[in-house]
C-alpha cells in the first residue's frame, strides 16, 4: 500500500483529538516533574493510557464500533417493542443504511445487529453500558443516538407506550435525565411535522399552512415564538454545534454517520431561516 501522508496526518490528528484529555493530563504531570522532555514523555504516556482505558471499557471495540452496533441493535428493539415490526420501521432502518452509504458487508452487519435487537431475549444494557462509558461526557453524541431511536419509534406516525418505554430505558442507561428526554422528544416531534409539511409544500401535494410551518420551526429549535431574537439565535447556535459532523465523529460517532449529522444541521438551518424570514416581515 502506498504511503499517503495526508491520510496519516488526518488519522494522527483524529487520535490527538480523541485522546486529548489523557495527553494533556500526562503532559502537565510530565512538565512539572521533568521539564520539556517530561512534558513530551508525559503526553505520549497519557495518550497511550487513555487509549488503553477506552479499549478496556468497550471490550476491545472502538467507540465508533460500539456506537454502530448499539444503534442498529436498539433500533431493532424499539421497532419490535409493540409486538411487531412495521414496514415503515424496516424501511427507516434501510434508509439509514442507504444514507450512510454502507458497503454490502457493513449493511449485512447492520441488519444482523437489527435482528439481534428484535430477539425477545435481547437486553439493550449489553450494548448501551459499554457505549455509555466512553461517551458519558459527550452530550452531543448521546443526543444523536437518542434522536435516531426516536425517529424509529415515530417512523409509523405514532409512538406506542412500549416503544416509549424502550427509549426511556435508553436514556436511563446513557444517563440522560427525564427533562432532557422530554425536551428532545418535543424537538423531534416538531422536526417530523416540519419535515412532512415542508415536503408536501415542495411537492405541491397540498399547500402547507405557513403558520403551521412556523410553529413547528420554533419547535425544532426548542424555543417559543415569544422568545427574543438573541435567545433564538443562541438556541440555533447550540444545536448547530451539537450536530456538527466533524465534532461528532471526533467524539465517537462512526464516520459513516456523518451524513445523518449533516442532514440534521440542514434541518436546523431550514427551521432557523424560516423563523428569521417571518420575523423580518
Amino acid at each position: 500500500m502506498a504511503f499517503d501522508p495526508q491520510s496519516v496526518g488526518q488519522n494522527f490528528g483524529a487520535s490527538i483529538l480523541k485522546y486529548r484529555n489523557g495527553i494533556i493530563i500526562g503532559a502537565v504531570v510530565g512538565l512539572l516533574s521533568g521539564g520539556f522532555w517530561g512534558l513530551v514523555f508525559g503526553g505520549v504516556v497519557g495518550g497511550v493510557l487513555s487509549k488503553a482505558v477506552v479499549k478496556a471499557l468497550t471490550g476491545g471495540a472502538s467507540p465508533q464500533a460500539a456506537f454502530f452496533r448499539a444503534t442498529f441493535a436498539v433500533m431493532g428493539k424499539v421497532a419490535k417493542a409493540d409486538g411487531r415490526v412495521t414496514e415503515e420501521e424496516i424501511q427507516f432502518a434501510r434508509d439509514v443504511m442507504a444514507r450512510m452509504n454502507l458497503s454490502e458487508e457493513r449493511r449485512r452487519e447492520a441488519m444482523e445487529y437489527f435482528s439481534e435487537g428484535k430477539d425477545a431475549a435481547f437486553d439493550i444494557a449489553d450494548v448501551l453500558r459499554p457505549l455509555s462509558r466512553v461517551i458519558q461526557s459527550q452530550a452531543s453524541v448521546k443526543i444523536m443516538f437518542v434522536e435516531i431511536q426516536l425517529q424509529v419509534a415515530m417512523a409509523d406516525g405514532q409512538m406506542e407506550p412500549a416503544e416509549l418505554a424502550v427509549v426511556q430505558e435508553v436514556c436511563t442507561l446513557l444517563r440522560m435525565s427525564g427533562v432532557e428526554m422530554a425536551a428532545l422528544m418535543s424537538r423531534m416531534q416538531a422536526q417530523q411535522a416540519f419535515q412532512q409539511q415542508s415536503y408536501r409544500q415542495h411537492q405541491h401535494f397540498q399547500k402547507a399552512s405557513e403558520q403551521g410551518l412556523l410553529k413547528e420551526a420554533y419547535g425544532v429549535l426548542g424555543v417559543k415564538d415569544s422568545d427574543s431574537e438573541a435567545d433564538i439565535k443562541k438556541a440555533y447556535r447550540r444545536l448547530m454545534s451539537q450536530h456538527h459532523p466533524d465534532k461528532l465523529v471526533a467524539k465517537g460517532l462512526p464516520p459513516e454517520m456523518m451524513q445523518l449529522a449533516k442532514e440534521k444541521t440542514q434541518e436546523i438551518q431550514a427551521a432557523y431561516d424560516r423563523i428569521k424570514t417571518a420575523r423580518k416581515n
